[in-house]
């Protein structure tokens, strides 16, 4: 069964869908097998693949709301053995539309019951808000994996994020564990990245991850071009950096 990270923070701009993506790429480019589902209706994800959301027919929601199984929504990607679930524009509606339905919290977790052994990672890509659609992400999740800008007011409604999770583990989803934070956008030049660093020690005493993630021009011009940094410039430092997160996720050697 694969291993299934949720990908969350509510504040937007924080690289939570530039982390998605390209780790789900570096840990396909090691020999997993990979599923990225994109669960945030602004769809980046979707078009940093190379998709247009607005000219797909079929994605996440339908396969949540029940009209299509998960397989039949599944897209290959260019890198070998990275899939995606991709987002349409019907998920905007999603957080009203599922508010009555069963098991409301549980419609992601259950549609994936059926391709989670066929990988050996899938990873959520959650809206940035704390809503259904977010707790779905969380739900259908082993562990949660928070992407955290090193800038002021980073660490701003990370408390309430915690919240959240505690609650999702508390009510609905007891095995689901904090994995922890990974450092975005980060600038060992600037003393306040340090800063933010040390903050987060006071979040997550247990794991920040080793590898952070630097501020870098190649990684923000791959979405445009419809690329993952290792398809875009495999030797930038974005890109290295990647690879190094998703060694160390797979519990490699760097």
């Amino acid at each position: 069964m694969a291993q299934v990270f949720s990908v969350v923070n509510q504040k937007g701009g924080v690289g939570k869908t530039t982390t998605a993506v390209n780790l789900g790429a570096y840990l396909a480019s090691l020999g997993k097998f990979v599923l990225l589902v994109d669960l945030d209706p602004q769809a980046n994800a979707t078009s940093n693949l190379g998709f247009d959301h607005r000219q797909l027919t079929q994605g996440v929601y339908e396969a949540i709301a029940g009209s299509v199984r998960m397989r039949e929504v599944i897209l290959e990607t260019r890198v070998p053995g990275y899939k995606l679930v991709p987002a349409t524009t019907a998920l905007a509606g999603a957080n009203v539309e599922l508010v009555g339905t069963e098991r409301r919290e549980w419609r992601l977790y259950d549609a994936l019951l059926e391709v989670r052994g066929e990988y050996d990672y899938i990873l959520i890509d959650c809206p940035p808000s704390l809503g259904l659609l977010t707790v779905n992400g969380l739900v259908a999740g082993d562990t949660v994996l928070i992407p955290v800008q090193a800038e002021y007011f980073a660490l701003e409604g990370l408390g309430q994020l915690l919240e959240t999770v505690g609650l999702v583990k508390q009510h609905l989803r007891p095995e689901l564990e904090v994995m922890g934070a990974v450092l975005t956008m980060y600038d060992k030049r600037n003393a306040l990245s340090d800063a933010v660093m040390r903050d987060l020690y006071q979040f997550f005493p247990n794991h920040i991850f080793r590898t952070t993630i630097p501020r870098n021009v190649r990684l923000a011009e791959a979405p445009s071009h419809g690329r993952t940094i290792l398809e875009y410039d495999p030797a930038s430092t974005g890109a290295k950096a990647y690879e190094r997160l998703a060694r160390e996720i797979a519990g490699l050697p760097a």
